[in-house]
Parts: C-alpha cells; sequence; structure tokens
C-alpha cells in the first residue's frame, strides 16, 4: 500500500518539475522578448536624440525670430501710438 503512494508521489512531483521547467523556459523566452523591445527603445531613443541634436540649432533660430517678432510687435504699438498723437496734433493745429 505504501509503494503506490509513494509512486504517486513521485509523479506528481516529476510533473512539478516538468511544470516549473516549461514556466522557466517560457519565462527566459519573455525576458528575451523584453530585451529586444529595450534595445529597440533604445535604438530609437538614440535616433531621437541625434535628430533632436540635428534641429536644435533650428529651434534656436526660431526662439531668435520669436523674441525680434514680440520686440517689432512693441515697436508697432509705440509707433502706432505716437503716430496717433501727431495726427490729433495735426488736426489741431489744422483747426487753427
Amino acid at each position: 500500500y505504501q509503494q503506490p503512494k509513494k509512486k504517486l508521489f513521485l509523479v506528481l512531483q516529476n510533473e512539478d518539475y516538468k511544470l516549473l521547467e516549461n514556466m522557466n523556459k517560457l519565462t527566459s523566452l519573455k525576458y528575451l522578448e523584453m530585451k529586444d523591445i529595450a534595445i529597440n527603445i533604445s535604438r530609437n531613443l538614440k535616433d531621437l536624440n541625434q535628430k533632436y541634436a540635428a534641429l536644435q540649432p533650428y529651434l534656436e533660430q526660431i526662439n531668435l525670430i520669436e523674441e525680434q517678432v514680440a520686440a517689432l510687435e512693441q515697436a508697432a504699438y509705440k509707433l502706432d501710438a505716437y503716430s496717433k498723437k501727431l495726427e490729433a496734433k495735426y488736426k489741431k493745429l489744422e483747426k487753427r
């Protein structure tokens, strides 16, 4: 009676080891997939950083142009205000 229990225990234990082996193989494959994904992400990030570095001079030019446009806009507002004052003075002198 003891022998069948022992045999059953060994069979179950063997099945457990096979299951663990399969789980380890699957886990190993998943880690390899994740490694490939990480390598691709790293490569893509490197490419993006290189592209960003290549664009950096243009981005700096855009920022400079933006600052110059803002300065021109302020100058235009001042010129507009001055021309309105000048026009008002002219109309005042014209009425005399």
